[in-house]
């Protein structure tokens, strides 16, 4: 693996070391329409309770940070209003916060979200446009100095095609060359973060699979993840169920547990430093076993 530049990130009493072990972000969606089929269907009243409850059984199966989102990111999905995804998150957020000793990450890409949670309790922003769309949520992190996720992304409505039993997927997605346009776009983000104010040591890289790729695409970026390792940032990776697993074996998203085994173990082998995966405790197991092979951790 590349040699990143810097090798720790420090944040509420945690150290990530990074390159020592894979870690584990559980996701939590806050949401009626994750393409997943996980999303919690609470009412407004209860929702924060069951992600609380949620919270716990990822806590408790070994995940590292949970990533609470009210907004589905799934290809066709309709947008959120700004108050109908605070209504949803924030509660959630501070109910978490309250309740567990526990890295909290934000899925929002909309600045007053991010900023409400991070007084709510959260620790990371997790931006799937990678501070392309809000100009404000970058300066937004720098004041808290919060640690970023930036997210590659070309989604869009006119290259995704929707069958009913495997999800929608992109199609047609061009690309002049896959992994030079993936690098050079996500350093377009790290710039905007520069210009914030915010430190190389608080930034983390999403090569974005599943957003704005076609199945091959995915494919062939999951292979290539040492590539956008040797940039030198931590890099994420966010395989779980995937569209690019269910249109491969032919699968509903409830069925790509072994695809999301299979893709988190070869990620990890390829440089992945956090995993963002649906299905603990089998994530953590695969990332364990995954790190005894090729990072050679001791066994428990």
């Amino acid at each position: 693996m590349s040699p990143l530049l810097h090798p720790s990130l420090s944040i509420a009493g945690f150290t990530f070391e990074w390159g020592r072990r894979t870690y584990v972000m559980g996701i939590i969606n806050l949401t009626p329409d994750s393409f997943s089929g996980d999303g919690l269907q609470a009412g407004p009243g209860d929702l924060a309770q069951a992600a609380l409850e949620q919270a716990r059984r990822f806590a408790a199966a070994g995940a590292d940070i949970l990533d609470l989102g009210g907004e589905s990111t799934r290809p066709g999905a309709q947008p959120v209003s700004l108050d109908e995804e605070m209504e949803r998150v924030i509660p959630a957020i501070r109910r978490v916060a309250a309740e567990m000793d526990v890295l909290i990450s934000v899925d929002t890409y909309k600045a007053p979200v991010a900023e409400a949670a991070l007084h709510a309790g959260a620790h990371f922003i997790n931006d799937v446009w990678g501070f392309k769309v809000d100009p404000e949520l970058a300066g937004v992190a720098a004041r808290w100095n919060a640690p970023v996720i930036l997210m590659h992304n070309r989604s869009s409505w006119a290259n995704a095609q929707i069958k009913e039993r495997l999800g929608g997927r992109y199609i047609g997605v061009p690309y002049e060359n896959l992994l030079e346009d993936i690098r050079r776009e996500l350093l377009e983000s790290v710039a905007i973060a520069h210009q914030a104010g915010i430190p190389d040591e608080r930034i983390i890289l999403d090569p974005g699979i599943g957003f704005g790729k076609t199945v091959e695409q995915n494919l062939e970026l999951l292979d290539r993840l040492g590539e956008i390792r040797t940039l030198g940032y931590p890099v994420l990776l966010g395989p779980s169920r995937k569209s690019f697993i269910g249109y491969t074996l032919d699968l509903p998203p409830d069925q790509r547990l072994e695809g999301t085994a299979s893709a988190v173990a070869i990620g990890i082998a390829r440089g992945a430093d956090i995993v963002r995966v649906h299905d603990l405790p089998f994530m953590v197991r695969v990332a364990r076993m995954a790190d005894a092979i090729v990072r050679r951790t001791p066994m428990v």
